[in-house]
């Protein structure tokens, strides 16, 4: 018992918790905010350079895009707690990580690599050189080992999705839609897991009308109790503000999901809208920043008056007047009650 209250003693100390929260929900959160600093900005950048011909938003793109690995490690660790030489070195670690294992294996393997440098931070007189030693050794070993089979994984799982959509586009345009709009609703990142098994295509189509009806769906749906703060809040930052009071009353989470069921095999049948390869990242984003509707732009050849049309009614017109069709008569029958999507902005 007491080399058990030492061992644990000697962790809390060095701010390594164990915690299931602060290791799926924080430093998952944490790594898609190192994504969109690199390579959804960068995805933005070569946008605006591809419709505008400036050679400078291209070339920012590319700079971008170059540290994402070392960006989203750097997120990670800092989630951690990671500070110092623990955090400096985690950008070698991401950087190296990323190039053999993508997203997710920059997730497992900064993890490991971020607690570990962590324990041996400051132990010695020569931390200078150990620290850094044991982070980029350890980091750059589990990269060669484990991280070429974490792609292969997250690569079978985007394909096998991306494949069936394009042969059921209904189902899965469904499925996929629901799915991905949920997580971004969850305490959890929407946009690292699509980033993460890469999901694009008219798969990654879906799942950005998904995405999007959450957000324009609770802030339409709650206009009337949060006014306009409430709406920019949701619908351009995020619908997860809305999980409080889902645990409260679980029904109002209903008119956004309907109304994502629907516009998910309208974007995957009618209008076929994809997301272009490069871009998974902005398949989980929805209208943040209004991300998911720009990744729908970039793909080649996008432009036409239809897809104008679709991109609207998918990421905008549709989830707004779905949701607030749905959610009449549950608020008729008293299902929704008057301040339950009410939030504290």
């Amino acid at each position: 018992m007491k080399k058990s209250g030492t061992l644990r003693s000697f962790l809390n100390k060095k701010g390594v918790s164990l915690s299931a929260k602060k290791y799926f929900v924080d430093a998952f959160s944490a790594m898609a905010m190192g994504l969109f600093a690199s390579l959804l900005i960068g995805t933005i950048f070569a946008t605006i350079g591809t419709h505008t011909g400036i050679a400078f938003f291209t070339q920012m793109s590319e700079y971008a895009k170059a540290v994402q690995g070392s960006a989203m490690a750097i997120a990670i660790g800092s989630s951690l707690g990671a500070n110092g030489l623990v955090l400096f070195s985690l950008c070698v670690v991401g950087h190296c990580a990323n190039g053999f294992g993508g997203p997710l294996g920059v997730f497992v393997i900064t993890l490991i690599t971020c607690e570990i440098g962590k324990l041996v931070y400051k132990e010695t007189k020569i931390d200078i050189l150990v620290t850094p030693t044991v982070i980029i050794a350890l980091g750059t070993a589990l990269s060669f080992l484990i991280g070429p089979g974490i792609a292969k994984i997250m690569t079978w799982c985007g394909n096998m999705i991306m494949t069936f959509t394009d042969l059921q586009p209904l189902w899965m345009g469904i499925l996929v839609s629901v799915t991905v709009g949920i997580a971004l609703t969850l305490p959890i990142s929407s946009a690292a897991i699509c980033a993460s098994i890469g999901l694009v295509g008219l798969a990654g189509g879906a799942a950005t009308a998904g995405c999007c009806a959450q957000m324009i769906g609770f802030a339409v749906m709650s206009f009337g109790e949060n006014k306009w703060g409430g709406l920019v809040a949701q619908g351009l930052g995020t619908s997860m503000l809305q999980m409080g009071n889902i645990c409260k009353n679980p029904r109002i989470w209903l008119p956004p999901t309907i109304a994502s069921a629907i516009t998910g095999p309208v974007a995957t049948c009618i209008f076929k809208l994809t997301i272009p390869e490069g871009s998974a990242v902005s398949s989980g984003m929805g209208t943040c920043g209004m991300v998911g509707p720009i990744g729908l732009m970039s793909e080649a050849g996008f432009g036409t008056a239809f897809d104008w049309v679709g991109l609207l009614l998918v990421c905008i017109a549709l989830p707004a007047v779905l949701t607030l069709a749905i959610a009449y008569p549950m608020k008729k029958l008293g299902w929704i009650k008057p301040g339950d999507t009410k939030l504290d902005l």
